[in-house]
């Protein structure tokens, strides 16, 4: 079987080709910095490796893009669209409605959509990557798996708000949970790596979207992002946490609408908002000329990620290992620092030489003597999504 996976993040495309149950990968490639002038596209396969700067305003450019690469008569791995048999999909928000993974009919697809209003920089992307995969592969099924489903675990004392009870009985206002896919692929490499199957591990996604999961003997027990994908830590363009009074003061005072507002804080906040940048490596290369913003969002940065580093450590009582994963998580030697530091209390102790090499495979950066393992862990949704997909329809 050849499997199609494409995981549409708020500002990127990455895409694998599989052949399903073995999963070898026939070509792969990433779409990033849509909708920013240097965005570019890269493409590899057995034959070739191919970086091209492109104009790539929206997704679905992006879409269409990648399927004239894996359909091109000279770098392309497939001659006929025909040849796709399932297109696995990443879907971000799956509400209280999808707990596991599905085939998408027209029904699902329009409770994808209704379900964008929680997480609007994803869902409205993730659908767009399903109708356009309908057009270009008409032949193929289509599969939807979400994000929030590893998060079903959560215990109740965790996920519920402390609002009236009719909020969460009548229209299912919880904690969702997301990045599941990463976040339950990179704790089972970890789970495996220290031979331990009673573990308390915290899970570290740091990419354009940003978050954390405590993770206690295999299953999700907290997680920072909450109802939507916005809240928790300091990411690409979205805020984090926020007083909510500080929504009330800007609409009722400052005269913002509450569309202005969401807009600011989903779009216009993060790293975005402190520096003028939202990718990181624009915000490191400024910091190390020596611009404030840049080095202080960056210590804002981990200060968030060290405040539930020590929040999870205590719901678990203990930790076993700290995990990083995803763009940032992986390649930010000066992120992955300036979170572990000062954080020998907890028995985090970083080897900085380890820290500073590069690799995509699983790596212990930790001290002989740490008590907690620190581990870099390459994430790959696609392949936690092909095995998925290929689960229900293989």
């Amino acid at each position: 079987m050849q499997l199609l996976v494409l995981n549409s993040g708020s500002s990127s495309i990455k895409f694998q080709l599989f052949i399903m149950p073995n999963a070898d990968v026939i070509c792969s490639g990433l779409v990033e910095r849509i909708g920013l002038e240097n965005a570019k596209i890269t493409y590899s396969s057995n034959q070739n490796t191919i970086e091209s700067v492109e104009t790539i305003s929206n997704h679905q450019d992006g879409l269409q893009l990648i399927a004239e690469y894996i359909m091109d008569p000279k770098v392309g791995v497939i001659k006929s669209a025909a040849e796709i048999q399932v297109v696995g999909h990443r879907v971000v928000h799956g509400g209280s409605t999808f707990a596991k993974t599905v085939e998408i009919t027209k029904e699902v697809k329009q409770k994808i959509e209704k379900l964008s209003a929680l997480a609007p920089l994803h869902n409205p992307a993730n659908l767009e990557g399903i109708l356009v995969a309908e057009e270009i592969f008409p032949q193929a099924k289509q599969v939807a798996v979400f994000d929030t489903a590893f998060h079903q675990t959560i215990p109740v004392e965790a996920y519920k708000y402390a609002i009236p009870n009719r909020f969460l009985d009548e229209n299912s206002i919880r904690v969702y949970g997301f990045h599941g896919t990463s976040h339950k692929y990179v704790s089972e490499k970890a789970i495996n790596f220290l031979s331990k199957e009673k573990s308390k591990i915290i899970t570290i996604h740091l990419g354009n979207g940003c978050s954390m999961t405590a993770i206690k003997n295999g299953r999700s027990i907290d997680h920072t992002l909450g109802f939507a994908p916005m809240n928790g830590l300091i990411m690409g363009t979205r805020s984090g946490d926020i007083d909510p009074a500080v929504i009330f003061y800007m609409v009722n005072t400052l005269g913002y609408t509450l569309e202005e507002v969401n807009s600011l804080l989903q779009k216009e906040s993060g790293m975005l908002g402190l520096t003028g940048f939202s990718d990181l490596r624009d915000i490191e290369s400024e910091a190390e000329k020596g611009n404030a913003d840049c080095r202080l969002a960056l210590k804002m940065n981990a200060y968030r990620i060290k405040k539930f580093i020590g929040a999870y450590a205590s719901i678990m009582n203990g930790l076993d290992a700290i995990v990083f994963t995803a763009g940032i998580g992986e390649n930010s030697d000066v992120i992955r620092s300036l979170i572990c530091e000062d954080q020998e209390f907890l028995g985090i102790q970083l080897d900085k030489e380890k820290n500073r090499i590069r690799s995509k495979s699983i790596r212990d950066i930790s001290t002989l003597s740490s008590k907690v393992r620190i581990l870099v862990i390459p994430t790959n949704e696609e392949l936690e999504i092909a095995k998925q997909s290929y689960k229900l329809l293989g």
